[in-house]
Protein backbone atom coordinates (compact mmCIF):
# COMPACT_ATOMS: atom_id res chain seq x y z
CA UNK A 1 0.00 0.00 0.00
CA UNK A 2 1.62 3.44 -1.01
CA UNK A 3 1.78 5.82 1.87
CA UNK A 4 -0.10 9.49 1.43
CA UNK A 5 3.46 11.03 1.63
CA UNK A 6 4.81 9.11 -1.24
CA UNK A 7 2.33 10.17 -3.67
CA UNK A 8 3.57 12.37 -6.33
CA UNK A 9 2.24 16.18 -5.70
CA UNK A 10 1.08 16.37 -9.12
CA UNK A 11 1.52 14.69 -13.06
CA UNK A 12 4.86 14.60 -14.87
CA UNK A 13 2.60 16.36 -17.06
CA UNK A 14 1.26 18.82 -15.03
CA UNK A 15 4.86 19.50 -14.18
CA UNK A 16 6.22 20.52 -17.47
CA UNK A 17 3.19 22.48 -18.33
CA UNK A 18 3.78 24.68 -14.81
CA UNK A 19 7.56 24.91 -15.45
CA UNK A 20 6.76 26.29 -18.87
CA UNK A 21 3.88 28.86 -17.73
CA UNK A 22 6.19 29.92 -14.45
CA UNK A 23 9.13 30.42 -16.81
CA UNK A 24 7.35 33.19 -18.66
CA UNK A 25 6.07 35.02 -15.87
CA UNK A 26 8.44 34.33 -12.54
CA UNK A 27 12.18 35.60 -12.52
CA UNK A 28 14.75 34.23 -10.15
CA UNK A 29 13.52 30.92 -9.70
CA UNK A 30 14.18 27.31 -11.85
CA UNK A 31 11.21 24.72 -10.90
CA UNK A 32 12.40 21.18 -10.38
CA UNK A 33 10.53 18.14 -9.40
CA UNK A 34 12.21 15.60 -7.47
CA UNK A 35 10.83 12.93 -5.69
CA UNK A 36 7.29 13.80 -7.05
CA UNK A 37 7.87 16.89 -5.03
CA UNK A 38 7.66 20.39 -6.72
CA UNK A 39 10.73 22.13 -6.04
CA UNK A 40 12.38 25.58 -7.19
CA UNK A 41 16.32 26.64 -6.96
CA UNK A 42 17.19 29.99 -7.12
CA UNK A 43 18.77 31.61 -10.39
CA UNK A 44 22.49 31.06 -10.28
CA UNK A 45 24.85 34.28 -8.84
CA UNK A 46 27.97 35.17 -10.51
CA UNK A 47 30.68 33.36 -8.87
CA UNK A 48 28.31 30.42 -9.34
CA UNK A 49 28.08 31.34 -13.26
CA UNK A 50 32.31 31.99 -13.01
CA UNK A 51 32.80 28.10 -11.79
CA UNK A 52 30.39 26.64 -14.46
CA UNK A 53 32.09 28.74 -17.00
CA UNK A 54 35.53 27.33 -15.61
CA UNK A 55 34.44 23.68 -15.99
CA UNK A 56 33.11 24.01 -19.01
CA UNK A 57 36.59 25.20 -20.27
CA UNK A 58 38.23 22.44 -18.79
CA UNK A 59 35.76 19.70 -19.91
CA UNK A 60 35.94 21.38 -24.02
CA UNK A 61 40.07 21.51 -23.55
CA UNK A 62 40.04 17.68 -22.34
CA UNK A 63 37.35 15.91 -24.38
CA UNK A 64 36.45 18.54 -27.37
CA UNK A 65 33.63 15.95 -28.27
CA UNK A 66 31.41 16.61 -25.48
CA UNK A 67 29.88 19.79 -24.01
CA UNK A 68 28.51 21.11 -20.78
CA UNK A 69 25.07 21.72 -21.31
CA UNK A 70 22.36 23.88 -19.34
CA UNK A 71 19.63 21.26 -19.94
CA UNK A 72 16.63 20.01 -18.19
CA UNK A 73 16.57 15.90 -17.48
CA UNK A 74 13.85 13.53 -16.81
CA UNK A 75 14.98 11.59 -14.12
CA UNK A 76 13.68 8.98 -11.68
CA UNK A 77 11.79 6.28 -14.12
CA UNK A 78 9.60 5.22 -10.40
CA UNK A 79 8.85 8.91 -9.46
CA UNK A 80 8.69 10.81 -13.34
CA UNK A 81 11.19 13.35 -11.75
CA UNK A 82 12.15 16.47 -13.73
CA UNK A 83 15.69 18.23 -12.37
CA UNK A 84 17.31 21.32 -13.94
CA UNK A 85 21.39 20.62 -12.99
CA UNK A 86 24.11 23.33 -13.47
CA UNK A 87 25.46 21.00 -15.97
CA UNK A 88 25.11 17.68 -18.11
CA UNK A 89 28.10 16.16 -19.73
CA UNK A 90 26.95 14.61 -23.08
CA UNK A 91 28.43 14.25 -26.42
CA UNK A 92 27.78 17.04 -28.28
CA UNK A 93 24.38 16.69 -30.30
CA UNK A 94 22.70 14.38 -27.48
CA UNK A 95 19.93 16.48 -26.73
CA UNK A 96 19.42 17.77 -30.64
CA UNK A 97 15.41 17.47 -31.24
CA UNK A 98 14.28 17.22 -27.77
CA UNK A 99 12.76 20.05 -25.75
CA UNK A 100 12.99 22.04 -22.35
CA UNK A 101 12.98 18.23 -20.40
CA UNK A 102 14.86 15.76 -22.32
CA UNK A 103 16.05 12.02 -21.58
CA UNK A 104 18.93 11.60 -19.57
CA UNK A 105 20.54 8.77 -22.06
CA UNK A 106 23.97 9.54 -23.33
CA UNK A 107 24.66 11.80 -20.19
CA UNK A 108 28.00 10.98 -18.60
CA UNK A 109 28.15 13.47 -15.54
CA UNK A 110 25.65 16.09 -14.09
CA UNK A 111 26.62 18.70 -11.85
CA UNK A 112 25.74 20.85 -9.23
CA UNK A 113 27.00 24.29 -7.63
CA UNK A 114 25.44 24.83 -4.18
CA UNK A 115 23.80 28.30 -3.86
CA UNK A 116 23.11 30.71 -0.70
CA UNK A 117 19.47 29.13 0.07
CA UNK A 118 17.77 26.96 2.30
CA UNK A 119 17.07 24.35 0.43
CA UNK A 120 20.74 23.38 -0.96
CA UNK A 121 21.57 20.81 1.92
CA UNK A 122 18.25 18.97 0.73
CA UNK A 123 18.24 19.27 -2.82
CA UNK A 124 21.62 18.80 -3.70
CA UNK A 125 23.20 16.56 -0.58
CA UNK A 126 19.78 14.32 -0.45
CA UNK A 127 17.54 14.22 -3.00
CA UNK A 128 19.32 14.84 -6.25
CA UNK A 129 22.47 12.26 -5.27
CA UNK A 130 19.53 9.66 -5.29
CA UNK A 131 17.54 10.66 -7.83
CA UNK A 132 20.91 11.14 -10.51
CA UNK A 133 21.65 7.28 -9.34
CA UNK A 134 18.23 5.83 -9.73
CA UNK A 135 18.59 7.29 -13.63
CA UNK A 136 22.24 5.67 -13.68
CA UNK A 137 24.05 8.99 -14.95
CA UNK A 138 27.37 7.73 -14.57
CA UNK A 139 29.36 10.29 -12.24
CA UNK A 140 27.39 13.30 -9.82
CA UNK A 141 29.94 16.37 -9.34
CA UNK A 142 28.87 18.27 -6.86
CA UNK A 143 30.78 21.83 -6.16
CA UNK A 144 30.17 22.38 -2.63
CA UNK A 145 30.67 26.27 -2.23
CA UNK A 146 29.53 26.01 1.59
CA UNK A 147 32.14 23.72 2.63
CA UNK A 148 34.90 24.54 -0.13
CA UNK A 149 34.81 20.53 -1.01
CA UNK A 150 34.25 19.27 -4.47
CA UNK A 151 32.03 15.87 -3.80
CA UNK A 152 32.42 12.89 -6.62
CA UNK A 153 29.65 10.27 -6.70
CA UNK A 154 30.35 7.77 -9.24
CA UNK A 155 29.77 3.74 -9.74
CA UNK A 156 25.39 4.07 -9.41
CA UNK A 157 23.59 1.18 -8.48
CA UNK A 158 20.01 2.45 -9.51
CA UNK A 159 19.44 3.39 -5.62
CA UNK A 160 22.96 5.06 -4.86
CA UNK A 161 26.17 5.96 -5.53
CA UNK A 162 28.01 3.17 -4.47
CA UNK A 163 31.50 5.72 -4.21
CA UNK A 164 32.00 9.01 -3.11
CA UNK A 165 34.92 10.78 -3.16
CA UNK A 166 35.62 14.18 -0.82
CA UNK A 167 38.03 16.56 -1.78
CA UNK A 168 38.47 20.10 -0.42
CA UNK A 169 39.23 23.19 -2.72
CA UNK A 170 42.65 23.19 -3.85
CA UNK A 171 43.39 19.32 -4.63
CA UNK A 172 43.06 17.53 -8.09
CA UNK A 173 39.94 15.40 -8.76
CA UNK A 174 39.98 12.80 -11.03
CA UNK A 175 36.63 12.41 -12.33
CA UNK A 176 36.20 8.59 -13.27
CA UNK A 177 35.48 7.21 -16.73
CA UNK A 178 32.79 7.53 -18.37
CA UNK A 179 34.40 11.44 -18.06
CA UNK A 180 38.29 10.96 -17.29
CA UNK A 181 38.93 14.19 -16.73
CA UNK A 182 41.61 15.65 -14.12
CA UNK A 183 40.37 19.06 -12.48
CA UNK A 184 42.94 21.56 -10.70
CA UNK A 185 40.81 22.92 -8.23
CA UNK A 186 42.46 25.48 -6.83
CA UNK A 187 40.87 27.99 -8.95
CA UNK A 188 37.45 27.23 -7.27
CA UNK A 189 38.67 29.17 -3.58
CA UNK A 190 38.46 32.74 -5.71
CA UNK A 191 34.58 31.69 -6.08
CA UNK A 192 33.11 31.41 -2.58
CA UNK A 193 31.84 33.54 0.19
Amino acid sequence: MTAISDRPQMLPEDFEEFAHRLASTAEGIRPEFINGKLGVKPVPDGDHATIIEWLMRICIQSRPELWLYDQGLKIQAYRSGHARPDGALAPSGTFAGQGEWADADGVLMVVEVTSYDSDTDRRDRVEKPRAYAETNIPVYLLIDRDSAEVVVHSRPDGVRYETVQTLPFGKTVHLPEPVGIALDTEPLKDWVR
